[in-house]
């Protein structure tokens, strides 16, 4: 097969390395820095897996800015372009992907288009009659950062959006390129597999804001949180998964995913949704009193990512508790390596991790890491298990 993906991020780096394996595959982007780093074998993301990918396995991969000219012949777009959220709307930003289906669909007709960015329930139906075409299905993502390639070779399930031949010629595509056998293949409507992918990120976010939650009863009432969450958790019901504490959920695809779904409830009794939503404010206000209330007078933020392996800090909940103790005139420098500026959001970003350490008189850290441990009595962290 010949197959094209548009965007190279988490989804679309990761989909073209596993099927590269055993297609033709064109990347495009709109960066000439990541298409450069993608043919000299260089992943412009943090994903180990896809370093190795690159550098030792034989892969049919080029990566282009071109998208016309890629396009001939392809049997399959895979469209991976960014849907942020708009608040002014309540709605995902959708241009990018409807701009890419528009082209695809004036230059190559006969391509199915497997659109994988995450859209509201009801676009695969709005945009296809929009624009007079049967071209188009969608195929849910569900990755990690940090562990895209790795969780595209071992996928939970593998689902798309359509019953029909050309959905399970593209199902079967992922699945012979993973190295996992027995996967779970579903073929779904395509509101019902915009709809898994919305309620299975906002499940997750539930999961985040019940223990932050709990976290916030045992820090208000002087109990060790640690001791309550192994209790619950040896429930098998309820599982020692995902239970480890934090600022908030946060990331790329938690925030913007659950005020997505929330709005698609705009004519549905809900009181569920609305609160994951707002139970994520609600623990940020709450952790900037905690800190506020120790008075420092200046706070370091060590590390703006969300996760461990990560270079991403979109939406990283600590930059919410930053807000909060700005506001109330505490000052705030902020330790991150990947940053170049020596400002964000107007605090002092220092490269010195001694310099660092010695001028916060609290260090905020959403995550553990072994440089803390040799100063975490001025350490603020709810990481209790050292995980993500």
């Amino acid at each position: 097969m010949k197959i094209i993906v548009v965007g190279l991020g988490y989804v679309g780096l990761s989909n073209a390395v596993l099927l590269a394996q055993q297609n033709e595959v064109i990347g495009i982007d709109i960066s000439q820095t990541r298409v450069d780093m993608l043919n000299a074998r260089q992943t412009p993301i943090i994903d180990s897996d896809i370093s190795k990918y690159l550098a030792k396995k034989d892969l049919n991969l080029s990566a282009s800015t071109d998208l016309k000219s890629s396009l001939f012949g392809a049997d399959y777009v895979i469209v991976s372009t960014p849907t942020n959220y708009d608040e002014k709307t309540n709605f995902f930003d959708t241009t990018s992907v409807e701009a890419v289906i528009s082209e695809v669909i004036s230059n190559e007709p006969h391509a199915c288009i497997v659109v994988k960015s995450t859209v509201p329930v009801g676009f695969i139906d709005d945009v296809s009659k929009r624009l007079a075409t049967n071209s188009v299905i969608f195929s849910p993502e569900f990755l990690r950062e940090g562990k895209a390639l790795y969780d595209n070779l071992y996928p939970s399930r593998i689902i798309v959006g359509e019953k029909s031949k050309r959905a399970k010629v593209f199902a079967k595509l992922l699945a012979q390129s993973a190295l996992k056998s027995d996967i779970d293949l579903l073929f779904t409507g395509s509101r019902e597999a915009e709809a898994i992918k919305l309620f299975s990120n906002t499940f997750l976010a539930m999961r985040v804001a019940f223990f932050n939650e709990l976290d916030s009863y045992a820090l208000a009432g002087i109990m060790n949180s640690r001791e309550i969450i192994e209790g619950v958790s040896l429930d098998p019901r309820i599982g020692n998964h995902y239970n480890n504490p934090s600022f908030g959920y946060g990331g790329y695809c938690l925030p913007k995913d659950t005020k997505q779904l929330l709005a698609n409830y705009d004519m549905v009794p809900q009181n569920i949704i609305r609160a994951i939503v707002d139970a994520n404010s609600t623990r940020k206000d709450f952790l900037a009193d905690v800190i506020i209330k120790r008075q420092p007078k200046i706070v370091g933020i060590h590390r703006l990512v969300m996760k461990t392996s990560s270079d991403n800090f979109r939406e990283s909940s600590v930059q919410g508790i930053m807000k909060r103790i700005k506001a109330k005139g505490i000052d705030v420098i902020v330790y991150e390596p990947k940053l170049k500026e020596t400002t964000f959001f107007n605090s002092r970003v220092e490269t010195d991790f001694h310099a660092f350490m010695e001028k916060s008189d609290i260090i905020l850290a959403n995550r553990m890491t072994p440089e803390l441990k040799k100063i975490k009595e001025k350490v603020f962290t709810r990481d209790l298990f050292g995980a993500d």
